[in-house]
């Protein structure tokens, strides 16, 4: 069953924003903290994706983190099909 989340026009106002302003902020948010994928993130922004990834961009976050150990996993990769 679908809720709703209320946001009130005090906290509206006290963050200066708009309703649609505060969508892309927590959306940007959940998606930074890896909560959200790129898909329900620009749902929740209201967005189409291609403009939440342009809205990302704009931001310098990256749609995905390189880490140590994908940089492994492709190591390993590359020495089992022989290529290193």
């Amino acid at each position: 069953m679908p809720t709703s989340l209320v946001i009130s026009d005090e906290i509206l106002h006290a963050c200066n924003m708009e309703a649609a302003e505060f969508k892309q902020e927590i959306a940007v948010l959940l998606f930074q903290a890896e909560r959200l994928g790129l898909s329900q993130a620009s749902r929740l922004a209201e967005l189409p994706p291609t403009a939440f990834r342009q809205l990302l961009k704009q931001r310098n976050i990256p749609l995905y983190v390189y880490d140590v150990a994908d940089f492994e996993l492709d190591l390993q990769n590359l020495r089992e099909l022989g290529r290193l």
